[in-house]
C-alpha cells in the first residue's frame, strides 16, 4: 500500500496492462523485506514464549526442570537460519529485484498517457497533431465536429482539416488509430519561402466528402529499457562488487585530490615570495612592506591584481571542494549499502532476543500486548537506523557508525532482558511496578 500510494500519479491513465503492475509490486515487495523481516522476527518471538506463558506452559516447562534457555534453544536455531536467509537474500536476491523494479518503474514513468481524446479539449498525445472532437456518441466511435492540426511541417497552424462527422477506430493490432471523416475540407497554406512570413502566402482549400488519416500509436507502446544502464547503481550491487565500486571510487579520489593539490599550487606560485620578506604584526604595515619594491603609481593596480587572484583561486577552491564533497557523499552510500546487506541479519537476531525473553515475561499471547510492544520497539529501532543513515550520508558520522547505531543501541538491552527473563526477574509485573512506586511517593511524603 505504501508504494501504491508514492507512486500512484505514475501508474494510473497509462493503459498499462496488469502484468506490469503486478511486474512491479512483486519487485517493489522484495525491496521492503529489509524493513519487514526485522518486526516480522520481534512480533512471531514476542507472540511464541507469550502464549507459552499465559497457558502456563513455561511455568510447566521449568517446574520439570527445564530452563528458559534450553526452551529457547529450538527458536535460537530457527532465528540463526532466518538470519543466513536474510544475509544472502539481501546480497543475492535484493540487488536484482531493485534493479527490475527501478527499471520497470522507470519505463513505467516515461510511459505516455493511454489515448483519451475528450470531448471539447485540445488533445496533443499524439505527435505532430492536435485534435478536438465537439461531441462523441454513446458508441464511443462515432464522433462530430472534428478540427485535427497537422504540425508535421513544423511551421504552426498552417495545415488543418475540418469534418462535420466521422468515425474513430483503433487497429487490432493496437498500432493506428484510423479517423475516416465525411463532409470535410481541408486547409493549407503554402509558399515559395515558408520561413519567412514577408513573403505572400497561398491558400488552398479542398472539400472532401470522405477522407482517412492514420495515426501512428508506437510511441503509445511501453519501450524497455536496457537494464545495463543501472546495474551501477549502489542498491543494484552485492558485497563483491561493492567493495570493487567503493575502491575505484577512493582511488579516483584521491587523484582528484592530487590533481587539486597540484591546481592549488600552480596558483599559488603566481603569488610573491614570502621567504625574504619579515611578516610585520599589523595587516598595514603587511601591506607597507610587500608594497615597498612598487612604484607608488603601480600600487592601486597592483593591489587590484592580488585581489583578483584571490577571488580567483578562492572561487576555485570553493568549487573543488564541493566537488569532492559530493564524490565523498557517493561514496558513503555505497559504503552504507555493503554494510546494510551485515546489519539486516544482525537485526533479527537482537529483535529475536528482545522478543523472545520479553514473551516470556509479559506471558501474553495474541495480537494484543505482543503487537504493541513490537511496534514500539521497532520504531525506536527504525527511528535510530534513519537516523544514523541520515548522519553517515551527510558526512557527520562514518558509514560503520550510522548503520550499526540501532544495532549497538539494541544489543545491550537484549542482553538485558534475557538476563532477566534466565533469572525469572519480574521486569514487568504490574504488581511490583507498583509497589516501588509506591514506597517512593511514601519517602517523598516523609
Amino acid at each position: 500500500m505504501q508504494f501504491i500510494w508514492k507512486y500512484i500519479d505514475d501508474l494510473v491513465g497509462k493503459g498499462l496492462e496488469w502484468t506490469v503492475i503486478m511486474q512491479l509490486l512483486f519487485f517493489a515487495s522484495a525491496t521492503f523485506v529489509p524493513l519487514a523481516l526485522p518486526l516480522a522476527v520481534l512480533l512471531s518471538s514476542l507472540m511464541t514464549m507469550g502464549n507459552l506463558g499465559e497457558r502456563y506452559e513455561l511455568a510447566a516447562m521449568k517446574a520439570a526442570g527445564i530452563s528458559l534457555g534450553k526452551v529457547m534453544m529450538p527458536l535460537v536455531y530457527s532465528s540463526i537460519l532466518i538470519c543466513v536467509a536474510a544475509f544472502y537474500f539481501s546480497n543475492n536476491i535484493l540487488p536484482v529485484a531493485n534493479l527490475k523494479m527501478s527499471s520497470l518503474l522507470y519505463d513505467v514513468r516515461e510511459q505516455k498517457p493511454a489515448l483519451n481524446i475528450k470531448e471539447g479539449i485540445y488533445y496533443k498525445g499524439i505527435e505532430d497533431f492536435v485534435i478536438k472532437v465537439n461531441k462523441k456518441d454513446d458508441d464511443g466511435k462515432t464522433i462530430h465536429k472534428v478540427m485535427i492540426y497537422d504540425h508535421r511541417d513544423r511551421l504552426g497552424n498552417t495545415n488543418l482539416t475540418i469534418a462535420d462527422w466521422g468515425k474513430m477506430e483503433v487497429t487490432l493490432d493496437k498500432k493506428y488509430l484510423v479517423f475516416s471523416l465525411y463532409d470535410g475540407s481541408n486547409y493549407y497554406e503554402d509558399s515559395d519561402d515558408k520561413r519567412n512570413r514577408s513573403v505572400k502566402q497561398s491558400f488552398r482549400r479542398t472539400k472532401f466528402k470522405e477522407e482517412i488519416i492514420r495515426f501512428d500509436l508506437s510511441g503509445f507502446k511501453m519501450k524497455r529499457t536496457n537494464e545495463e544502464f543501472f546495474k551501477d547503481h549502489y542498491q543494484m550491487l552485492n558485497l563483491h562488487q561493492l567493495d570493487i565500486m567503493i575502491d575505484s571510487m577512493n582511488k579516483q579520489l584521491d587523484k582528484k585530490k592530487s590533481e587539486f593539490y597540484i591546481s592549488t599550487i600552480q596558483h599559488l606560485h603566481y603569488l610573491p615570495s614570502m621567504k625574504n620578506v619579515a611578516i610585520p604584526d599589523s595587516l598595514s604595515a603587511m601591506k607597507k612592506n610587500l608594497l615597498a619594491h612598487v612604484k607608488k603609481e603601480e600600487q592601486p593596480r597592483v593591489i587590484e591584481l592580488a585581489l583578483n587572484q584571490a577571488r580567483s583561486l578562492q572561487n576555485e577552491l570553493e568549487i573543488n571542494q564541493e566537488s569532492l564533497k559530493s564524490d565523498q557523499t557517493l561514496i558513503n552510500k555505497y559504503q552504507i549499502e555493503w554494510h546494510s546487506k551485515l546489519t539486516l541479519s544482525f537485526a533479527c537476531l537482537i529483535l529475536f532476543f528482545i522478543g523472545a525473553p520479553l514473551g516470556s515475561i509479559i506471558r501474553k499471547g495474541g495480537l494484543g500486548w505482543p503487537l504493541v510492544i513490537s511496534v514500539l520497539f521497532f520504531l525506536g529501532f527504525h527511528v535510530l537506523n534513519t537516523i544514523g543513515r541520515k548522519f553517515a550520508k551527510e558526512g557527520v558520522i562514518t558509514p560503520l557508525e550510522g548503520i550499526w547505531l540501532s544495532s549497538f543501541v539494541l544489543f545491550p538491552l537484549g542482553i538485558f532482558i534475557t538476563y532477566k527473563a534466565i533469572h525469572d526477574s519480574p521486569l514487568l509485573d504490574s504488581e511490583v511496578w507498583s509497589k516501588i512506586t509506591n514506597r517512593f511517593f511514601k519517602k517523598k511524603k516523609i
